[in-house]
């Protein structure tokens, strides 16, 4: 019998039975060379559990799963059934939104309300695709009048996704919800930090009715598993979410192998705009809310934050006070904000980057520095007296620390957010509408936010500009990701030409 579960308990859902093999063809099975790696609790320090390896065999046999549902049982699925299927999911994940949440913050450290939050977005994301699933549709053209001209938007076949580990289960939910209502197959990877929610949600996928095959999930670590997707020649589409420099690199493979389409949502160094007449109390909040969000390991994360001279130092006064109110802790205490950097390996990278900015002349206004004695917690950490080239204005520190600069003139800081090689997200505060539509049309960004910050929503495309990434996660503008155009022509009659 394979060893594939084992039992484990969270703090707030006590013990249930964690699937720990790889999930092919509806069944969680050990990997070819059965090898198993550890997953480490960012908040103790302390190994949850062990879960099995995909190695390139493991990848093969869960695209050969993939490609024979493709050309096989998924195909006589309706877009009406799949839609079905799509939103029992839905259901079921909601049914279990407790438990999903539990072990996301087990193995993730965000606290236990984000957590929440992130399933239910979960939810909201598959039943939305689960509505789109029908309503893939092609066009009728006229041309001529002996022709009958229409266009058909199929499939693209076997998808590789590798999804990364800052949220686990909703990376999941954008990559699935749009490849499954357009009728492709996938084979998943998860992040090697944070593979567990992602294996406990692999369950329902059986449950709600999903032919073997249709959706396989792997745990393995990016260097093997995640090359072996990015570079196999019956994969016909690879979608990333991760850094721009792992980005390249899949890029490269999947153009040296079979030319695979790629989509990639990859890294940002976002712009957080506040204009002299922004409303400060307010903006504190988004401000905060921008950068400490998920304990700042967020993609769209607004780290360089730059404010007009007339409310400079009354701004910085103000949200240094708030960024020390946060509460930085266990996990699943209810009052956490700020929890854990996901591992050892992500703690040290940050607290290299803080040192940089101390070095490079930058001054602390707050933090810097481990938060406790025990966990990979990070003091919430505000710079500013910045320069642009320093190393913390260019580079993306994906943890829990920004940088404010002063700025005179709306062309000025327009020079300054694009002064990086990103352009994923960006925001604008301001209480004339004029300025917010100036600034927000003018800046080179996927996502610009007025008055606000991180407000994502399923129904709304998301992806970057520049060196963040090619094609859209989320909304309409994601469907064309996992489909095709085909143009039918047929004669109706007459004589041939010539």
């Amino acid at each position: 019998m394979a060893n594939v579960f084992t039992e484990l308990k969270t703090p707030t859902t006590g013990p249930y039975k964690q699937p720990t093999g790889l999930f092919i063809n509806n069944e969680f099975v050990e990997g070819v060379e059965k090898k198993t790696f550890e997953v480490i609790n960012p908040t103790t320090e302390e190994v949850i559990c062990s879960v099995h390896e995909a190695t390139e065999a493991d990848v093969d046999i869960a695209v050969k799963a993939a490609r024979d549902a493709f050309e096989g049982p998924w195909r006589q699925v309706t877009p009406q059934q799949r839609g079905n299927l799509l939103l029992k999911l839905a259901d079921l994940i909601e049914k279990n939104l407790e438990l999903l949440a539990s072990v996301e913050s087990l193995d993730n450290g965000k606290s236990i309300t984000m957590a929440r939050g992130d399933v239910g977005a979960v939810v909201g994301c598959i039943r939305y695709y689960g509505g789109w699933a029908d309503k893939i549709e092609g066009k009728t053209i006229d041309i001529a009048p002996d022709m009958f001209h229409y266009t058909r938007l199929e499939p693209i076949g076997v998808c590789g996704q590798i999804i990364p580990w800052n949220f686990p289960l909703l990376m999941l939910g954008w990559k699935i919800g749009p490849a499954l209502a357009t009728g492709n197959t996938v084979v998943l990877k998860t992040a090697e930090q944070t593979p567990l929610s992602g294996l406990v949600f692999a369950q329902f996928v059986k449950e709600a009715g999903f032919p073997p095959g249709v959706l396989n999930i792997i745990s393995g670590f990016g260097k093997t598993a995640g090359a072996a997707i990015s570079s196999h020649m019956d994969i016909d589409k690879v979608a990333f979410t991760g850094s721009t420099v792992v980005g390249r690199t899949i890029m490269k493979a999947a153009a040296s192998s079979n030319l695979k389409k790629v989509t990639l949502e990859l890294g940002g160094k976002s712009p957080n705009i506040v204009f002299n007449d922004a409303d400060i109390e307010q903006t504190i909040s988004w401000v905060n809310f921008g950068i400490y969000f998920n304990h700042g390991q967020c993609c769209c994360a607004g780290s360089r934050i730059y404010v007009q001279s007339g409310i400079y130092d009354k701004f910085v006064a103000a949200f240094k006070k708030r960024a020390e109110q946060n509460k930085v802790g266990d996990p699943f205490h209810p009052e956490t904000f700020q929890g854990p950097q996901v591992s050892q390996l992500q703690y040290d990278r940050i607290m290299e980057y803080i040192e940089s900015g101390k070095s490079e002349g930058a001054t602390v206004e707050t933090g810097g520095a481990r938060h406790g004695d025990k966990g990979y917690f990070i003091q919430p950490t505000i710079f500013t007296n910045v320069s642009s080239k320093m190393k913390i204005m260019q580079e993306e520190i994906f943890g829990p620390v920004c940088a404010i600069a002063k700025f005179d003139t709306e062309e000025e800081v327009l020079q300054m957010a694009h002064d990086t090689i990103y352009g994923l997200a960006s925001a604008v505060h301001t209480k004339d509408l004029n300025t917010a539509i100036r600034v927000a049309n003018s800046l080179r960004a996927g996502t610009v936010w007025v008055n606000c910050y991180n407000m994502l929503s399923h129904q709304l495309p998301f992806g970057g500009y520049a060196q963040s990434g090619i094609g859209r996660e989320l909304g309409e503008e994601a469907l064309a990701n996992y489909t095709q155009h085909k143009s039918v022509a047929i004669r109706l009659g007459g004589a041939l030409f010539g």
